[in-house]
């Protein structure tokens, strides 16, 4: 009997004496084909070798997949572990209902604590940081771009809280869709630029990582559609971009509440079908950069803008305080330009919106399709039932002390103690650079202005600072508006800026002023505008005098940029600092910039090159001066 024949009589077949009949012509059929004429041919020994390489992988990644526990067994879903210091991603519906300390399955069945470290509530994103160990088995982060429509991907995690064992489970699948955006409709939660997949992903998957089959993190799954009746999947799920992690893994380890971009400008599609700013805000860096209502926008931070749902998907990615390249058409002529993003959120909205009082929590949403309800796969009474009847599961022993160590509770921080941590770090840096606690207040830079022979003259005290350039002579007092020099975007800023870094290098950022981590922001050092070739720099920020200043520093810890902000409304002061070398006074080095950039906005308005330094003792060291050590640094 023909195969053809059989498919027709299967399917046609009356009741289950057809299926029956049909299974059991097509067990003779395939009894004679293996009894007549030579053995079946073997498997082909690629196929078995593709097989094995794919359960190497799939377990490889399975040993970095968490099952996450809330201490109650009110909540739970699944992660994965990014660094052996026990760094791990979730989702942010996952982490906020088990709190800030949660309980953490490995697949050997080990179980560990864990804390909250920062929280993106708009992008459904957490980092949490496993405790005790220093060599959790860890999984990389793949370049999300080059992720494609219909490549094999599998995803890992605890769908419905089955593995009382910690195992993950593993579902295969292809990649449906990238750059799916989904609208907050109502919640907090936004998924921009996302990648669909058809992997099964349920209740319990929430926070756990989607992965290719090279065993790499393409994504944290999140959203994904049921059912109405029994909560089915329907193989439409989204995993968050891990290109989009990747640009606010550096905010999240601040330990604070951290938000997304906006431009300050919408744009929509014109009856030509080009996309156009269609609205912007006067008192947008967008705006003092030069966009206009009516440019044609063609690039946002390095990719093409080709629709409005586009534009959304690559600002919902950008963390606030970003600069990115941006690239419009106007009358013909194309430019590129750098704004300035601003938040979403006030931080007081962000306070409110993770609140635990909150009385609806993120998500549900409503689809198109009245069949099916698109939300974070985390229904919560499911899983604590589910939890509930596994006692085992919820046998914890916490380790108090050394969770205590790591929490730190304080307004509008996710946890407080990484914050602190970070500071700390950074000072370290800044104190490996030179004990400038040592030298007065006093500093004298020498040098001309670049490239020409006009000398130069610098001065800074605790009260005041003088800049001569040639004949002129500029003054600053420190005790008046600081405000005022940033709003007159002239070359005193200069000595402002370099004020505000000599008291962080003297005192260190818990004693200058209030001081924050912000975590990491890129800082265009040079003449590219190219966002993908930018450092990412540490970035501390510090209220001081009647103005607030942000320090970006870079891979060797040394101040690269110092940036004073007055009226919101005005471009900062920024003064760019490299090429450093060491200035020696007895056995000590002090490490300083030969090379000073003033800058408002885009435009340079002084660039000095220093030759020469001096660094005064302060009243209780050595009677010595400081001279400079002609040495690389």
């Amino acid at each position: 009997m023909h195969v053809a024949q059989l498919h027709y009589d299967s399917s046609h077949g009356r009741g289950r004496g057809g299926w029956v009949l049909a299974l059991a012509l097509s067990l003779a059929v395939c009894w004679q084909d293996a009894t007549i004429g030579s053995e079946l041919p073997d498997v082909s020994s690629k196929v078995l070798q593709a097989q094995q390489d794919r359960m190497r992988v799939m377990r490889q990644a399975a040993e970095a997949t968490i099952s996450i526990f809330g201490l109650d067994g009110g909540g739970g879903g699944s992660g994965v572990i990014i660094t052996p210091d026990g760094y791990a991603l979730t989702n942010y519906h996952v982490s906020s209902a088990c709190g800030d300390h949660m309980r953490c399955g490995l697949s050997d069945g080990s179980m560990v604590d864990a804390v909250i470290v920062g929280i993106d509530a708009t992008g459904d994103v957490s980092l949490i940081q496993l405790l005790g160990r220093d060599d959790f088995p860890t999984a990389p982060l793949a370049d999300s771009a080059s992720v494609q429509v219909g490549q094999w991907c599998f995803a890992a995690g605890n769908p419905f809280m089955l593995a009382s064992n910690r195992q993950p489970s593993i579902s295969l699948g292809i990649v449906s869709g990238t750059n799916r955006y989904q609208y907050p409709d109502g919640t907090l939660l936004e998924y921009a630029d996302c990648i669909q997949t058809d992997a099964a992903i349920n209740p319990g998957n929430s926070g756990g990582p989607l992965f290719n089959l090279a065993g790499e993190v393409i994504g944290i799954n999140g959203r994904c559609s049921f059912e109405k009746r029994g909560r089915v999947n329907v193989g439409v799920g989204y995993a968050i971009s891990a290109n989009q992690i990747k640009y606010f893994l550096g905010v999240l380890r601040s330990g604070r509440l951290v938000d997304h971009a906006t431009l300050g400008a919408t744009v929509s599609t014109d009856s030509a079908g080009k996309i156009v700013v269609s609205n912007i805000l006067s008192s947008s860096d967008a705006f003092r950069r030069g966009l206009r209502y009516g440019d044609e926008v063609l690039s946002l931070a390095d990719r093409e803008v080709s629709s409005t749902n586009m534009f959304k998907n690559i600002l919902g990615t950008l963390p606030k305080n970003w600069r990115v390249p941006m690239t419009v058409r106007r009358d013909g002529e194309t430019r590129t330009m750098l704004v300035r993003l601003t938040g979403v959120h006030t931080e007081k909205q962000l306070i409110e919106l993770v609140s635990p009082e909150r009385s609806t929590p993120p998500g549900p949403r409503r689809s198109d399709d009245p069949t099916e309800t698109e939300k974070g796969p985390q229904p919560q009474q499911e899983l604590s039932e589910r939890l509930r009847g596994e006692p085992d599961l919820m046998r914890l022993v916490p380790d108090k002390q050394l969770v205590q160590s790591r929490l730190e509770r304080r307004p509008g921080f996710a946890n407080y103690y990484y914050n602190q941590m970070n500071q700390q770090r950074l000072w370290q840096s800044l104190q490996g650079q030179g004990d400038f606690a040592t030298t007065a207040e006093n500093w004298e830079f020498q040098g001309n202005l670049a490239g020409e022979k006009t000398p130069f003259l610098l001065r800074l005290d605790d009260r005041s600072g003088i800049l001569r350039i040639g004949s002129r002579e500029l003054s600053v007092d420190f005790q008046e508006s600081v405000s005022d020099v940033v709003a007159a975007r002239d070359q005193r800023g200069l000595l402002v800026a370099l004020r505000a870094a000599q008291q962080l290098l003297k005192t260190g950022p818990f004693q200058i002023g209030d001081s924050v981590y912000l975590g990491t922001a890129p800082v265009y050092m040079g003449n590219s505008q190219i966002l993908a070739e930018q450092p990412l720099m540490d970035v501390l920020q510090s209220l001081w005098y009647d103005a607030t200043v942000r320090f970006s520093f870079d891979a060797s810890g040394r101040i690269a940029l110092v940036e004073v902000f007055g009226d919101p409304e005005n471009d900062p002061i920024e003064l760019y600092m490299n090429d450093y070398q060491a200035v020696e006074y007895g056995e000590e080095k002090f490490y300083v910039p030969t090379r000073l950039r003033l800058q408002y906005g885009t435009q340079t308005t002084l660039l000095l090159e220093r030759q020469s330094a001096v660094l005064k003792p302060s009243a209780n060291a050595a009677s010595s001066s400081v001279s400079e050590e002609k040495a690389d640094s």
